[in-house]
């Protein structure tokens, strides 16, 4: 595979190969995991939204919370999280925390 010279990229682009954090785990490189409280998120997808990595998953089906019925949950693929913290600052409900990785 040839990669293009810098002068032939358009601003902003990056060359990578597309979906390479899905592929490969790179959860050694946390110190902090997110840890998601189901009871504070509002399903407002801020986390999803922002995540670098694409590690937070959208889960459809019925969930009951707190008396509550949700039809969307979000879920943490561990495996490719690398424990930025971005989902937290970004969650405005404080429901996601970033807690110690376990040894």
């Amino acid at each position: 595979m040839s990669l293009p010279k810098a002068t032939e990229l358009p601003i902003g682009a990056v060359v990578t190969e597309p979906g390479s954090t899905r592929r490969y785990s790179t959860a050694g490189w946390r110190t902090l995991k997110p840890v998601i409280h189901d009871d504070r998120c509002v399903r407002c997808q801020l986390c999803w939204l922002y995540c670098p990595e694409g590690t937070i998953a959208e889960v459809r089906g019925v969930f009951k919370v707190g008396g509550k019925t949700y039809d969307v949950k979000y879920e943490i693929i561990y495996d490719h999280c690398k424990g930025c913290g971005i989902c937290a600052n970004e969650c405005p409900t404080k429901a996601i925390e970033m807690v110690p990785e376990a040894p």
